[in-house]
């Protein structure tokens, strides 16, 4: 009989190996969720970095449209292959353009400041931030408004209207009018010319 009961016990080894295993199971579930963790978080983190660059870039580029923002001073043209944003500007009795684009393919956000015919090219450009393929076009549209484009990589676009356009001038126009109205015949329009004649020269010195 004491044999009998003797064999009927698990052995000592047996009683060892089922907390092995279960410790064993257990640590691999935590490796599982640390790794898929860290997955979801780097997933996160990339599109957050992604979201960042483009409303950088994008409110970069935006603040220097609105500060060039003349007439007939803003054009897009194709330039080695880049699609390059050009401002044109004068001071003095000199020329100068702003080129802003994306250099081929290398992901970052240049700009060039220099004389029309300075002779400079797109390797001459100075690094802004990382940015992904950049483009830019104009849009015509009825009314003589000018609509740029700004695309960023596959997905992210945006449109801005021109103040320098025709619809956009004439809204202008109607302002200042009824600006004058309301100031007793005051001309802002001519106030508002001399208070930007200041800041440029201010720039260019």
């Amino acid at each position: 009989m004491a044999n009998e009961s003797a064999s009927r016990r698990p052995s000592r080894g047996a009683e060892q190996l089922f907390p092995a295993l279960l410790f064993f199971v257990f640590l691999i579930c935590t490796i599982f969720t640390i790794l898929i963790g860290s997955r979801v978080y780097e997933n996160i983190r990339g599109r957050d970095n992604a979201s960042f660059e483009t409303d950088t870039a994008l409110a970069y580029i935006t603040n220097k449209v609105r500060q060039n923002d003349k007439q007939d001073a803003i054009e897009v043209r194709d330039i080695n292959g880049c699609s390059v944003l050009v401002m044109l500007s004068r001071y003095g009795n000199t020329d100068y353009e702003t080129w802003i684009y994306e250099s081929g393919g290398q992901l970052k956000l240049k700009e060039l400041f220099s004389r029309t015919d300075s002779g400079l090219g797109v390797d001459d450009g100075l690094d802004i931030m990382d940015c992904r393929r950049l483009t830019f076009a104009i849009e015509e549209r009825k009314g003589g408004d000018r609509i740029l484009i700004i695309s960023l990589g596959d997905s992210d676009e945006a449109r801005l209207l021109l103040r320098s356009s025709g619809a956009a001038q004439n809204h202008s126009s109607v302002a200042d009018r009824n600006s004058e109205t309301q100031n007793g015949g005051i001309d802002t329009a001519s106030t508002g010319d001399a208070d930007s004649t200041v800041q440029e020269g201010g720039a260019a010195s």
